[in-house]
């Protein structure tokens, strides 16, 4: 404080509050000291014409009138202000010109002439106008040196401001001025002058006392034109000394100047100094007090900038000499030592009892206990200290350290705020080791770690918190084993809230009583077993959990390490779960995994951990198996389940994924029944961890992840589209609709209603479109019904209504448990044959032999929404075949592993098996796709029955080559169109889409399915309705290579379809390649085998030549030669064929001539007499046919 103020009487808090409020009753009820001081503000409010014309202050004038009339100084402050100010300000104004020219240094005054005796003198003897001038001219020459020294501090001495005396003259002075010229002295500017000369924090709170609405605007200045570190430089205390007189008189605005201080980042001794005045002043003893509130907030607040701002106060603070009792930072640190004394159970020395002592005497406790309503304020206090010291550098004292560690060992009763304080006082014991250090001490701290080690138990069941400071105690302790500081630190900050520099050294003494006294690892880990599991976990439980230590216990094995079974806990947490998703519980999990396959060491390679039974997990699953999937009160969540089917699938990823490793190490860990796994909905499970997402976290793409590896049949993208419509908006417009009627439907009453099916289907029809209103899970129940009683949908006279009803409660069924029910419909829709009893087939059958699913009744290939069902499976049970036959591979890898006797020395000869048997397993996939293929394709031909009842008209094959007929369509034309409309075009349409599908995931089955070849009357259908079919082009070229014949017609039939198809530049190429393989055939082949090879060939030359009119002269000049060969074959037995061939060459010369030809029937195609059986006479017709077909073909086009 400003040592020459002390004397001095200020403005009380109760003056300026009358004042600020205009209160007329409380001024009249002050002392004549206190009134003096308000005498300038209140003759003016007396003298002066009010702006508020009101009765009220009409009376409050009289009484202030009244109230002046008996005090002398009023006179004189009358007397100041009938001066002229107007003249007053003129003559400032030039004497401010006049030092700006001359400098400030200029003895020369306009205001002030030259002056015959000293200021206090000439104040004395001077007149009101003259005594205005003298402080008007001291003032502005202190204003006018403060502005020059641009922020450096001086002090100036000024016999006006020193002489007490005058002191209250020279105020009264000073407020006229300020009042009457506040352009010219503005109060913010005069209140920075005040701050050097003597006794100005006096002048600076009668001018705010006088002027009250000008208090936080003269704060905010005098705070923003302060220094970053008021301790540091005079100017820094006088100005800190000045606002605190201020805030002393208005004490209400106090704690808002300290939010200047912060918001500024200036004066940090005047925020401690106000808080500290502030907490003198409250009345709480118990709370957490406002010193320990603010400065926590400054070191541990988001603002970095103000973080450092006083980070810095206190580390200069430090530097300054220690005796330095008047130091705000003394004042502080003393005060919360105070504090901190305050609440300590008992005064105690370090000194330990011996144990004896304490046997002798067990109902005495040597250790007092933390009072309730002080645990809050000390934890506040602890982590006050911990930002002090590791955030501001505070370097806490003998006396203080001596403190902290007594409240640091003290024990809290058993509350949630008790537990907060022992996890703090432990994690401080960890950051600042250097607190304990005497023996006396670090016994003192053994002491109260093995009291939290016993008494943990006893926290957690009283205090109701889940996560106690039992499981830090064990995660520390399994940190310092395997070593890991880095973690302990992370932990320590994370749990005290801020981020502290530790170094991994000071650790090193915990380290050793840690793990040699406190808690071995034999210790750590048969203790990590008994922690009870936290009762439905989720996120929302926060801090450190037993799932934390028994994860670390697990990565370090130190459970196989000293055979200590740890799967009855895992199981029981897992069971134990909710949502949202804890982060730690998929952790968890995968490292468990690890440690089952994986043992602790190769000396050991039994030393690992049991894998939970498959009846625990069907007890898991047992409410969602019976399609009981609706139940209210469940036992196990949807979590515990998500995680269940997410360690399984895990466990056998990892078992397949290390089969080698494990073979080397002569272990054969258990892997889970295909049964178990049938057993489980894994799709149901699927959708309902996709309406979960955001409360899962990742484990719903994790077991995306996990299903698209091992289940892919599980993941085809149709059934994905069709869950969307199942549960987008459609699905809520039918839970509209949705009657009590729909609900009342029994299983037994659809299978009443299915049994009625030859006599009526009214009831089977109405109680199914109710079932379409029901959800997927609703209606699992029904779906052994609907499956079984399939096969008598296939007699004539059932409606299609009905079988596109059932189609569509089957695909709301596969989007729930897809694989239950593809075996339950396999088996329904086999061929009922008299006397012969049905296999019943499993899962495990149709993975090994998709193509059961093909051995269906025939039926079913005319009866599209059956077909259509037929084809999902199929397309399923190839992908779940794939994954099987990989997973077999794998699984019996080490079979193929040579025996160490047997071991031959050439290099890589290990690994021929291995490639051996993945060649074998690539060859039956593709045997099994293509079988598949060609049956489906088989199937897409008409049946004799069909053929008989198209007639005359033109079968739906033909349909699909788009040949243009010239001329007017006919009545057999139209036939053939309406017989597109028809069951076998419709089924051909699905097996299309499939054959697509199976041709763009892998081309090569397209190559092997065209290798193999297929009727040639397929190919306009396949070609027009398989969109892939352009990927032929790339191997076309190699069929036509082939030395088989077969292949090569099939080819070049292939080829004509595909140009028609797609005429792009690769198939005229690829066209050309053809014509020319042709005419080199031509000179190869022998009489039958040219006959054979171009009677099917040459119509194929005129779709080569309707997708690219450039291949015409080469197709003409192949057709010419073709026609000489046939010629001279026959030539020794007829000349009936040289017409023929000179036809051809002047068609070939002059094809304009003949465009006219095609109007003669003789040679319309299949008209001419092919009477003869000679091969080359056949040959030559059918190339005279072609060559006229070409030609009208080209007219019509033009």
């Amino acid at each position: 404080m400003m040592p020459e103020c002390t004397s001095l009487q200020f403005v009380s808090p109760c003056a300026f509050e009358a004042m600020q409020k205009v209160d007329v009753v409380r001024l009249a009820s002050l002392s004549d000291p206190e009134l003096r001081l308000l005498l300038p503000c209140l003759v003016r409010m007396a003298l002066c014409a009010p702006a508020d014309q009101s009765q009220s202050w009409a009376q409050d004038k009289k009484l202030i009138l009244r109230l002046l009339s008996g005090v002398e100084a009023v006179n004189s402050i009358v007397a100041l202000l009938s001066v002229d100010f107007h003249a007053l300000e003129q003559d400032a104004s030039k004497e401010q010109q006049l030092r700006h020219k001359l400098g400030g240094g200029s003895g020369e005054s306009i205001l002030v002439s030259q002056l015959q005796h000293g200021l206090t003198l000439e104040f004395e003897h001077s007149d009101s106008p003259r005594r205005l001038r003298l402080v008007l001219s001291e003032l502005l020459a202190i204003m006018n040196k403060v502005s020059e020294c641009s922020g450096e501090f001086f002090f100036k001495s000024s016999e006006l401001f020193e002489s007490a005396v005058y002191l209250e003259e020279a105020a009264d002075v000073l407020c006229i001025l300020q009042a009457e010229l506040p352009s010219l002295l503005p109060i913010v500017d005069v209140a920075e002058a005040l701050l050097h000369v003597r006794n100005g924090a006096w002048f600076l709170c009668l001018l705010v006392a006088n002027v009250p609405d000008s208090f936080n605007e003269v704060c905010r200045g005098l705070i923003k034109n302060g220094e970053r570190q008021d301790e540091e430089s005079l100017g820094g205390r006088r100005r800190t000394d000045a606002l605190r007189f201020l805030c002393r008189m208005n004490p209400s605005q106090a704690l808002k100047v300290r939010g200047m201080v912060v918001e500024e980042c200036h004066l940090p001794g005047l925020g401690v100094a106000l808080t500290l005045d502030h907490t003198k002043t409250e009345a709480c003893e118990d709370g957490v007090s406002d010193l320990v509130c603010f400065v926590s907030g400054l070191l541990l607040g988001t603002n970095a900038k103000v973080r450092t701002w006083f980070g810095t106060f206190i580390r200069n603070g430090q530097q300054r000499r220690r005796e330095n009792s008047g130091s705000v930072l003394w004042q502080m640190r003393r005060q919360l030592l105070l504090e901190l004394m305050g609440i300590l159970p008992t005064v105690r020395s370090t000194r330990i009892v011996e144990e004896a002592d304490v046997e002798m005497e067990p109902t005495v406790s040597v250790y007092s206990g933390l009072k309730e309503e002080h645990v809050v304020k000390a934890s506040a206090l602890l982590r006050l200290y911990c930002a002090l010291m590791g955030i501001a550098g505070l370097k806490p004292t003998e006396e203080e350290a001596e403190q902290l560690l007594q409240l640091m060992t003290s024990r809290p009763p058993a509350t949630p705020a008790g537990v907060r304080f022992v996890s703090l006082s432990f994690c401080m014991l960890l950051a600042f080791s250097t607190l304990v250090s005497t023996p006396e001490q670090e016994q003192l701290m053994v002491v109260w770690l093995s009291w939290m080690i016993k008494e943990e138990a006893y926290f957690e069941s009283t205090s109701g918190v889940s996560a106690s400071f039992g499981e830090m105690l064990l995660l520390v302790a399994m940190y310092f084993h395997s070593n890991q500081l880095s973690a302990i630190i992370d932990l320590v900050c994370s749990t005290l809230g801020m981020k502290i520099v530790i170094k991994p050294s000071s650790l090193s003494r915990m380290k050793t009583i840690f793990t040699q006294e406190i808690f071995t690892e034999q210790v750590v880990t048969a203790h990590a077993v008994r922690v009870p599991v936290t009762s439905n976990l989720s996120a929302n439980i926060t801090g450190f959990l037993p799932i934390h230590c028994i994860y670390q216990l697990l990565r370090s094995r130190s459970f196989t390490k000293h055979k200590v079974s740890i799967k009855d806990w895992i199981y029981r947490q897992l069971c134990e779960t909710s949502t949202p998703l804890h982060p730690q519980l998929l952790p968890l999990i995968d490292v468990y995994i690890n440690s089952i396959l994986t043992p602790a060491s190769k000396s050991n390679p039994e030393a690992t951990n049991q894998p939970v039974t498959e009846q625990e997990i069907l007890n898991i699953f047992q409410e969602v198996i019976g399609g009981d999937s609706v139940r209210l009160n469940q036992r196990f969540s949807i979590t515990a389940q998500l995680l269940v089917l997410y360690y399984i699938l895990s466990y056998e990823e990892a078992l397949l994924a290390n089969t080698k490793t494990l073979a080397s190490m002569q272990r054969k860990p258990k892997s889970y029944s295909s049964s178990l796994m049938d057993q489980i909905p894994i799709k149901f499970l699927i959708r309902q961890a996709q309406g979960l997402q955001q409360e899962l976290g990742g484990l719903h793409s994790a077991l995306l992840r996990l299903l698209a590896t091992n289940y892919p049949h599980l993941c085809i993208v149709d059934d994905w589209i069709c869950e969307e419509e199942i549960t987008g908006t459609d699905a809520l417009l039918r839970r509209m609709l949705l009657t009590s009627n729909a609900k009342t439907h029994s299983p037994k009453q659809l299978q009443e209603a299915f049994s009625a099916v030859p006599v009526s289907h009214t009831q089977v029809m109405q109680i199914m479109e109710h079932l379409t209103l029901l959800s997927a899970s609703e209606l699992i129940p029904y779906a052994e019904v609907l499956t079984s009683n399939m096969n008598q949908l296939l007699n004539s006279g059932v409606p299609r209504r009905i079988l596109q009803t059932v189609n569509k409660l089957w695909m709301v069924l596969n989007t729930v448990m897809p694989r239950r029910l593809w075996v339950m419909t396999v088996n329904a829709l086999q061929p009922s044959i008299k006397f012969i009893r049905q296999q019943k087939y499993t899962q495990n059958d149709l993975m090994i032999d998709p193509l059961i699913v093909l051995r269906c009744d025939r039926r079913v290939h005319r009866c599209p929404p059956l077909m259509d069902v037929t084809l999902h499976m199929l397309n399923g049970y190839l992908l779940a075949s794939k994954a099987y036959l990989s997973a077999h591979l794998k699984e019996t890898a080490e079979q193929d592993r040579p025996s160490p006797n047997n071991t031959v020395g050439l290099v890589g000869q290990t690994d021929a098996p291995e490639v051996t048997r993945e060649e074998l397993k690539n060859a039956l996939l593709a045997a099994q796709d293509s079988a598949a293929v060609q049956i489906l394709l088989e199937i897409c031909l008409p049946t004799e029955e069909e053929k008989a009842k198209a007639a005359n008209s033109d079968i739906s094959l033909r349909n699909t080559q788009g040949v243009i007929t010239i001329g007017t369509p006919n009545k057999d034309t139209e036939e053939g169109e309406d017989s597109l409309l028809c069951n076998l075009r419709e089924v051909q349409c699905l097996i299309c889409c499939l054959l697509h599908q199976m041709y763009i995931a892998d081309p090569n089955i397209a190559k092997l399915v065209h290798f193999q070849g297929y009727p040639c009357e397929l190919l306009p259908l396949t070609v027009a309705g398989i969109p892939s079919m352009h990927i032929c082009l790339d191997f076309i070229p190699e069929l036509i290579a082939q030395p088989e014949l077969e292949k090569q017609i099939f080819a070049i039939q292939l080829l004509s379809h595909l140009c028609i198809q797609y005429a792009l530049p690769k198939s005229l190429s690829v066209a050309r390649l053809a014509v020319n393989v042709m005419g080199t055939l031509l000179t190869v082949l022998t009489q039958a085998k040219r006959h054979s090879f171009f009677m099917p060939t040459l119509p194929s030359l005129v779709s080569f030549c309707r997708a690219f009119p450039p291949l015409y002269e080469d197709v003409m000049s192949l057709l010419v030669q073709i026609g000489q060969v046939c010629a001279s074959d026959v030539a020794t037995q007829t000349r009936d064929i040289d017409p023929i061939i000179t036809r051809l060459q002047q068609i070939k010369e002059k094809p304009s001539g003949w465009s006219q030809i095609y109007k003669d029937a003789s040679y319309k195609h299949g008209s001419r007499d092919t009477g003869s059986m000679d091969p080359d006479v056949q040959l030559c017709h059918c190339i005279e046919s072609t060559v006229i077909e070409i030609i009208n073909m080209s007219v019509s086009g033009i």
